[in-house]
């Protein structure tokens, strides 16, 4: 990563400390008053010892400034535990806020742009990169301000009672974020490298987890499990070379730090022999300046090895920053931007030299010309990759396009998104069932449905033949990807949910690719029985059993090449009667 780079990336995370403004002012006053309060200790210190030493007064005779040195000890601690306590509120705030952006462009980009990437890559993105940007802003920011006020006040007290202390401490100060620069900037692109490792491990494991059955079918268990060990140890190696970075961070800190203190030392020790002579104003070195310049010299550093201790963080939310800046500043080819909203009635289609395109651009099918009136029922059939997903997605509102769309007259990219997806009902080929039980998974559609028509729903798509064989019945979890449930079984929780809410369009893309022989029946009887509600438009691989659909449309590379009935393209010798051939000599 270069420089350029990192200084962008810098930019743009102090940009979004914003989030969180008036905690982190609060956090970085509060670091002021400790360093007050440090300054304050470190003078009571030096004119006890003073008093004690020089003066001989008694111990007795300096109760109050014992008593006041103790007071401003637990004050300090105080402010110390309060300053951390906001800067992690403050952490907490802003990594709550990055990642509601995250998710609300993640939703407004559709599952078309998702796909792009595996789901462990998002996970990533989404929990562990933003939770890495934490101490970037709970503990390095404030101690930014931290390093830079407390070590001028220092300075500022040292610099009436001894010259050569304060320019001592003010000429060794800029050594230490020198080189801590220089370190953190391999810090911060090692910190880069070793995200995009784990981004390729999270995702390579997860779906290489997802297909381990049908990679030990085919006898490629062991090597994906060598391949799986290999990225492992790729991202130790990485991981080591950050924390070889951040190690060396902290080392080269310390030696200056040290060095500067000996310097002090060293000065007012020749001084107090009379070997030096230089830095008092002419009033001779005091033991009472001795002792605040010693006392305060490891505190003048404090703040920069805090500091430096924390650096990682920087380098880390840098590394974070990167991949999760470029996700919100990519483009989005926004299919829709309309405000319209459509009436109550039943939806009609018109497409002339409809072009679909993806996310990034690229052509995915088209031009495309057909007319679905309102109430017709409509087969989507051709080979996978001819582009039939691709016009669900279209109709989804997922995916941009250019030509004409009309809805009912009004062109789709018119539209307004929500109120045109509550006018959809969709059913895929792989159930999702994302809510707690299966009783929430079926009313997320429609969560206000009254417990008879949920209950007819469950009737209607035959989720009461398998409810009584669950443990629990409808408030059943289905788990993670509903392990608990056959496919079939999901499948039908997922058509019961498309079903309770009452829509104006209905597109089944391959609703029963994945299911047996007995499930598949139930959930075509059942989609067939609904489709005649409303507009329908039904992507299939099974050309069986659809001879009483209105219409049959045939797609190959993008284009709709056949349209017709059943009985006129089983007929015609064409695309269609070939698919149909195909397909009987599979079965």
């Amino acid at each position: 990563m270069n420089k350029t780079r990192q200084q962008e990336l810098t930019r743009w995370l102090k940009q979004q400390s914003i989030i969180s403004r008036r905690w982190l002012t609060l956090s970085r006053l509060l670091g002021v008053v400790s360093g007050v309060l440090i300054v304050a200790q470190a003078w009571i210190m030096a004119r006890i010892l003073n008093h004690i030493i020089m003066e001989n007064i008694p111990r007795e005779a300096l109760l109050l400034p014992f008593a006041l040195l103790a007071l401003i000890f637990v004050l300090r601690s105080w402010v110390i535990w309060l300053r951390e306590r906001v800067g992690f509120h403050a952490g907490a705030h802003i990594r709550f806020e990055i990642r509601r952006q995250v998710l609300d462009r993640l939703h407004l980009a559709g599952p078309a742009w998702i796909q792009g990437k595996p789901a462990g890559s998002w996970a990533t993105l989404v929990l562990e990169q933003i939770d890495d940007m934490h101490d970037f802003y709970a503990r390095y920011l404030p101690q930014m301000a931290l390093a830079g006020s407390v070590p001028l006040l220092i300075v500022i007290t040292l610099f009436p009672i001894n010259w050569a202390a304060a320019l001592i401490l003010l000429a060794t100060a800029p050594l230490i974020p020198l080189f801590m620069a220089l370190v953190g900037m391999g810090a911060a692109d090692a910190n880069r490298r070793n995200f995009k490792a784990l981004a390729r491990l999270s995702g390579h494991f997860l779906d290489r987890l997802r297909g381990m059955d049908t990679l030990r079918i085919f006898g490629r268990g062991d090597a994906e499990t060598d391949a799986i060990r290999q990225a492992s140890q790729d991202f130790r190696s990485r991981t080591m070379e950050v924390l070889r970075l951040a190690f060396l961070s902290s080392g080269v800190l310390e030696f200056f730090a040290s060095l500067s203190i000996a310097v002090v030392a060293v000065y007012f020790g020749f001084s107090y022999l009379g070997e030096l002579n230089f830095g008092h104003y002419g009033t001779g070195v005091t033991l009472f300046a001795g002792f605040l310049a010693l006392v305060l010299a490891p505190e003048f550093f404090q703040p920069l090895r805090d500091l430096g201790t924390f650096y990682h963080a920087k380098a880390q939310a840098i590394g974070a920053a990167d991949s999760l800046k470029t996700f919100m500043e990519a483009p989005l080819a926004h299919p829709q931007r309309g405000t319209v909203t459509l009436s109550d009635e039943p939806v009609s289609l018109e497409a002339r030299a409809l072009v679909i395109k993806s996310p990034e651009g690229a052509v995915l099918a088209g031009p495309l010309d057909f007319s679905l009136p309102a109430g017709q029922r409509v087969v989507l059939v051709g080979r996978s990759g001819s582009g039939k997903s691709s016009l669900i997605n279209l109709l989804s509102g997922f995916l941009p396009y250019e030509g004409s769309l009309q809805v009912n007259g009004t062109e789709l990219r018119e539209l307004d998104a929500e109120s045109w997806r509550k006018l959809i009902s969709w059913v895929g080929q792989n159930p999702q069932l994302p809510a707690a039980t299966l009783r929430e998974n079926v009313l997320l559609s429609r969560p206000d449905a009254s417990e008879a028509e949920l209950q007819a729903v469950l009737d209607k798509v035959w989720v009461s033949e398998f409810l009584p064989l669950l443990p629990e019945g409808l408030e059943t979890q289905p788990g993670d990807q509903a392990v608990r449930l056959s496919v079939g079984q999901a499948q039908r929780i997922a058509v019961a949910r498309a079903l309770l809410s009452p829509c104006k369009l209905l597109l089944l893309d391959e609703p029963s690719a994945s299911l047996d022989a007995h499930s598949e029946q139930r959930v075509m009887q059942v989609l067939t029985d609904a489709s005649r509600q409303q507009t329908t438009l039904m992507v299939t691989h099974q050309l069986e059993n659809l001879a009483d659909w209105d219409a049959v449309w045939v797609m190959r590379e993008g284009q709709i090449i056949e349209q017709g009935s059943f009985a006129e393209l089983s007929h015609a010798q064409g695309a269609f009667a070939e698919l149909l051939a195909h397909r009987q000599e599979e079965i």
